[in-house]
């Protein structure tokens, strides 16, 4: 794996982490249980632990995992988002759903709480392929 050292790029590569990607990705439901229950301050260790996660396991040895070539991918695209509007696309519909899904849940509205949360984890996956196969080529082009 490209051993980049700015703070930036070591901040992706312990994202890369399966265990940090594929947790911060199913955690993203956390952040309905603030507005479900009305207990705002819930945000604070929620931001906790999204702040936490990227940065919480030891970087990625490899890219066998497709969670690793996944953050991987994401990190060469925010270098130069506007390289692939598909996925610029595909980021503002998922944060769409989950912030559908955020107001679904102040309003308990189970159906679209539930419609919400499963737009955005598809969404993201379908991103996730779309970085994972950019980390791939730009892998195969350097080689």
């Amino acid at each position: 794996m490209a051993s980049e050292v700015g703070p930036y790029a070591r901040v992706f590569q312990r994202h890369a982490h399966p265990v940090s990607a594929w947790s911060r990705l199913l955690s993203a439901p956390l952040l309905l249980v603030p507005p479900w229950t009305r207990r705002w301050w819930l945000y604070l260790p929620i931001g906790a632990w999204f702040a936490v996660n990227p940065v919480m396991t030891p970087p990625a040895h490899d890219a066998s995992s497709f969670a690793t070539r996944a953050i991987l991918g994401e990190e060469s695209w925010t270098r130069d988002p506007t390289s692939e509007p598909k996925v610029l696309l595909l980021v503002a519909a998922s944060t769409s759903s989950l912030v559908g899904a955020m107001v679904a849940s102040y309003q308990h509205s189970k159906t679209a709480v539930v419609a919400g949360t499963g737009s955005f984890v598809a969404l993201t996956l379908w991103q996730w392929r779309l970085w994972a196969d950019r980390y791939a080529h730009e892998t195969r082009k350097a080689a």
